[in-house]
């Protein structure tokens, strides 16, 4: 049984989650603020960490800071904000994803799950060889990216977009979060760099640059990496 700390300063909050979680198998552990939340993680780690970013003292944003010096657990947060910057700042500090209250039990295991899947299989470990996702293929050692078995030509910098992409599949990336691993800290804000090079790989892996499978956009936030079940 997979264990699920929710940090969040709402009884009402703790009671549903701890509800519904329980009736889906997973073991509920609660803190009611953000101190609290850090020691148990530390105490008693958990397998997906859920966080309210409202808290007194020391706020969500604050608690995922902390937790991203030493542990790599996936954060999935939940929130009353549904401002922009908000959601950016959040991921860029080291959240999983993103979601506004108030939300329905089934969109929250869903993300759970996708959370969950993208940590078990490696989440970018060097160690990975190769990935297959629908008609999807790329060699990671010999740099070789296929769609439906045929070899497509991808620019160096397209072939790193990708990996990219891939390596953190089912989590949203910023496009700060995008430039920096891709072009460097100095491109950040570049962002229209970024779109060409999303267009365009899309035109190379996507059946359908119009309804992509693979790379969805976030709007005004960045992208995601969806594999195909």
């Amino acid at each position: 049984m997979l264990r699920i700390l929710v940090i969040d300063d709402e009884p009402q909050i703790q009671r549903a989650l701890r509800a519904g979680l329980e009736r889906n198998g997973y073991t509920v552990m609660t803190a009611s603020n953000g101190e609290e939340g850090l020691d148990m993680a530390a105490l008693h780690p958990p397998d997906l960490i859920i966080l309210d970013l409202a808290m007194p003292k020391l706020d969500g944003f604050a608690v995922c800071t902390e937790l991203r010096k030493w542990t790599k657990v996936p954060i999935l947060v939940l929130s009353v904000r549904d401002d922009e910057e908000d959601k950016i700042k959040a991921l860029d500090l080291g959240a999983d994803d993103y979601l506004i209250k108030p939300f329905g039990v089934g969109e929250l295991l869903a993300r759970m799950r996708a959370v969950l899947r993208r940590t078990s299989t490696n989440d970018g470990d060097s160690d990975e060889r190769s990935f297959i996702t629908g008609h999807l293929e790329i060699d990671f050692v010999h740099r070789l990216v296929s769609v439906d078995s045929k070899e497509v030509h991808l620019t160096p910098t397209e072939y790193d977009l990708l990996k990219c992409l891939v390596q953190h599949r089912n989590r949203v990336l910023t496009h700060t979060n995008i430039m920096t691993k891709v072009w460097g800290p100095e491109y950040t804000d570049d962002t229209h760099t970024l779109r060409v090079h999303i267009a365009n790989l899309r035109n190379k892996i996507e059946t359908d640059q119009t309804r992509p499978m693979f790379i969805h956009t976030e709007t005004r936030i960045g992208y995601r990496f969806r594999c195909q079940e």
